[in-house]
C-alpha cells in the first residue's frame, strides 16, 4: 500500500513529480481511484454531475459534509481534500465555523476556497486555526453567474500579473497548495514558478505541478459536455449503456438469473 500523502510531502513533491488529484464523490470510487491518486478533491462539481444542477452553486455544507464522509470512508489511505460551498466562507468566522465542521464531521485532510488576493485574509484565519488550505485561482466556477459563464483567464499580460499577485497572496498566507483552472498555459508555468507551494492544473496546461480532473469527465461517464481539457480514458457511458442493455436483455429473455446464479 502507498503511505498516505500529507501537507508536508505535497509541498515537497515541488520540481521533483507531477501530482496526481482527480475528484471523488462516494466511497466506491473513492477505493477505485485513491490506488492512482495522489489526492482525492471532493469537488462541489459533484452538484453537476452528481445533482444534475447547472452549476455548483447550490451545493450545500451538508452535502459536501455527506460526500467527504463518504470518501473519507472508502479511501481512508488517501489525502482528502473537501471543497467549501458557495457562500460558506464570506467572513473570517463563517469560514472557520464551516471548515471546522469537516474536521470534525469528516476525515478530511484540508479544504479548499476559491479565491485570491480577496480571500487571502480568510485562508491566513483557517490555517492559524490548524485548518489546511488548498488554494484555487483562474477560472473560479463559484463565480460563473457574476462573470457570465466560464471564461479563460491569463489572456493578457495584466491578467497574467494579478494571476501571479493572487497565487503569492495565498501562499503567504498558508495554503500548502494551489488549483489553477482555466488558464492559458503560459501563464499558468509563470504562476507555477513564482510560488514555492505546488500549483495544481485543470485546463492550464502542463507546465505546473499536477493536474486535477472530474472523475466523471475523466471516466467518460458524463455526458452533457466535454470541455476541451478534458482527456477521458475511457468511454464510461457508452459501456455503462452497453452492460445495461445486455442486463435487460437477458432478463427479458429469462437467460439470467442462471443456475449459477440461484440459490
Amino acid at each position: 500500500m502507498t503511505k498516505k500523502m500529507t501537507v508536508t510531502s505535497i509541498q515537497k513533491t515541488k520540481g521533483e513529480k507531477p501530482l496526481v488529484m482527480v475528484t471523488a464523490y462516494d466511497a466506491l470510487f473513492a477505493r477505485l481511484l485513491g490506488e492512482s491518486a495522489d489526492i482525492l478533491l471532493v469537488g462541489d462539481s459533484l452538484n453537476m454531475s452528481f445533482s444534475g444542477k447547472k452549476d455548483t452553486l447550490s451545493a450545500t455544507m451538508d452535502q459536501m459534509l455527506y460526500h467527504t464522509d463518504a470518501v473519507c470512508s472508502g479511501s481512508p489511505e488517501s489525502f482528502v481534500i473537501c471543497d467549501m460551498p458557495y457562500g460558506t466562507y464570506t467572513t473570517k468566522e463563517e469560514a472557520l465555523a464551516n471548515a471546522l465542521r469537516v474536521y470534525r464531521e469528516t476525515a478530511a485532510d484540508a479544504v479548499k476556497i476559491e479565491g485570491g488576493i480577496q480571500k487571502a485574509e480568510i485562508v491566513k484565519h483557517l490555517t492559524s486555526n490548524g485548518i489546511a488550505v488548498c488554494g484555487h485561482i483562474g477560472l473560479l466556477p463559484q463565480f460563473v453567474r457574476f462573470e457570465g459563464g466560464y471564461k479563460v483567464k491569463g489572456k493578457t499580460q495584466q491578467e497574467g500579473v494579478k494571476l501571479i499577485e493572487d497565487a503569492r497572496a495565498i501562499e503567504d498566507a498558508g495554503a500548502f497548495c494551489i488549483v489553477i483552472e482555466g488558464v492559458k498555459a503560459e501563464i499558468a508555468a509563470e504562476v507555477a514558478k513564482s510560488v514555492s507551494v505546488p500549483v495544481i492544473g485543470i485546463g492550464a496546461g502542463a507546465g505546473v505541478d499536477g493536474q486535477v480532473l472530474v472523475f466523471s469527465d475523466m471516466l467518460g461517464l458524463f455526458e452533457a459536455f466535454t470541455p476541451k481539457f478534458v482527456k477521458k480514458y475511457l468511454e464510461g457511458a457508452a459501456l455503462v449503456k452497453e452492460a445495461m442493455a445486455c442486463y435487460k436483455d437477458e432478463v427479458q429473455k429469462r437467460a439470467f438469473p442462471q443456475d449459477i446464479h440461484t440459490y
